[in-house]
């Protein structure tokens, strides 16, 4: 799974994503200092059931601290977008083209309203960041119209001609995009079009299907980034204003300083906490003393830095993922090395038992015979749901 970090420039979003990746990309307080996508991983939180079985687990692919893994997540931090992107301004159509594989996008804003469409630095609150929700949408709508309509009615004719399903010919055409069968059924029962003869569809219709597709395929999540140059109730008139999109508001910058400070130290912090803890006070000077105490105050009015929060909205919320935890002794839940859940895997929301056999490996799922569930230690079957949490065996033919 993979998430898209957007916007226009000079937002916030290397920084947001450098917060959530330690990765340290450039930054700077003007446009497109990033100009060629960025690639990380991040991670999301989830309880970890050891404690359940009083053992220490032992981390694999999402490590474990106090009981809570940390299963990760990539990332891909977009070069700035800007309105026009797609017909090409600012480099849009590469930049909208590393967005292909994304299944959601956390669409960084300015909050404080400080930066233009552009965005270069104007004064506070002069520029409504809800307007960049709404061209962002028309430019992803109208990239995917434009992918959707090469030669289409030609294409849809042969289609009719040959009686193929509607469906299959949709989705080898939205296959780049990473657009499937499921996204692609809901858009179809979303606009009344004329499934019999697509040849006959007309471009507002095609527009109106893309933009369907990418509400059932490509989420989106609003982070109002700058939230400490702003306040809870700009957050909330945003919210209003781009509803029913949620906004998380965040503040980028103090999530980096945090991270930064913990790992060398100088805090005790985990991503999303709503405070910190300075073990050896003497160690900071009289500039770390005073831009922690600000974080400090920042964090009592927002609850938080906003950053992993958002994160997981996006995550567990938009794209509706789980986690769950494969094992080969579901008495032990160990694997076949004796390790205690060695790894813990981010599903879709009611994933089946086979579906999740494939996720860890193809054979398991071309053999599948029946899942155990680890807790209850009842024979599930192939279409059986799990359960947010799931530990699970699978069961194979040899």
């Amino acid at each position: 799974m993979e998430v898209g970090v957007v916007g226009k420039p000079n937002v916030g979003k290397s920084t947001f994503f450098n917060a959530l990746t330690l990765l340290d990309v450039p930054m700077a307080p003007y446009p497109f200092t990033t100009v060629a996508p960025n690639r990380g991983v991040a991670a999301v939180r989830a309880p970890c059931p050891h404690t359940e079985k009083g053992v220490a687990c032992t981390p694999g692919n999402a490590k474990c601290v106090d009981g809570t893994r940390w299963v990760p997540v990539a990332l891909v931090d977009v070069p700035g977008l800007v309105p026009g992107a797609h017909e090409g301004k600012g480099l849009g159509h590469k930049f909208l083209d590393d967005l292909r594989a994304a299944d959601g996008f956390l669409q960084i804003v300015d909050l404080s309203g400080g930066t233009d469409a552009e965005g270069r630095i104007v004064p506070p609150r002069s520029h409504d960041p809800g307007e960049e929700v709404t061209w962002l949408e028309e430019e992803l709508v109208a990239w995917v119209s434009e992918i959707l309509g090469r030669g289409f009615e030609r294409d849809a004719r042969s289609v009719e001609l040959e009686g193929r399903k509607l469906e299959e010919f949709l989705g080898q055409r939205l296959t780049g995009l990473s657009i499937g069968p499921a996204a692609i059924a809901a858009a179809l029962r979303a606009v009344p079009v004329d499934r019999i003869h697509p040849s006959r569809w007309s471009a507002a219709e095609r527009t109106a299907l893309a933009r369907e597709l990418l509400r059932a395929a490509k989420p989106r999540l609003v982070v109002g980034n700058k939230c400490d140059r702003a306040t809870p109730e700009i957050a909330a008139a945003l919210g209003e204003q781009v509803a029913p999109v949620p906004v998380v508001a965040s503040a980028a910058d103090a999530e980096l300083t945090l991270r930064r400070a913990a790992r060398a130290g100088l805090v005790e912090y985990r991503p999303g906490d709503p405070s910190f803890r300075i073990p050896i006070p003497g160690r900071l000077s009289p500039a770390q003393t005073a831009a922690l105490d600000e974080i400090r105050r920042l964090m009592e009015r927002w609850g938080s830095t906003g950053v992993q929060p958002a994160l997981e909205t996006m995550v567990f919320s938009r794209l509706r993922q789980m986690v769950v935890y494969p094992v080969e002794d579901e008495t032990a839940w160990t694997d076949g090395r004796g390790r205690v859940l060695p790894d813990a895997l981010l599903v879709p929301e009611g994933i089946a038992a086979r579906a999740v056999a494939y996720r860890v490996h193809t054979d398991l799922g071309e053999n599948f015979v029946r899942a155990i569930d680890g807790r209850t230690h009842r024979a599930l079957a192939a279409d059986h749901p799990l359960e947010p949490n799931s530990v699970v065996r699978v069961v194979a033919r040899k």
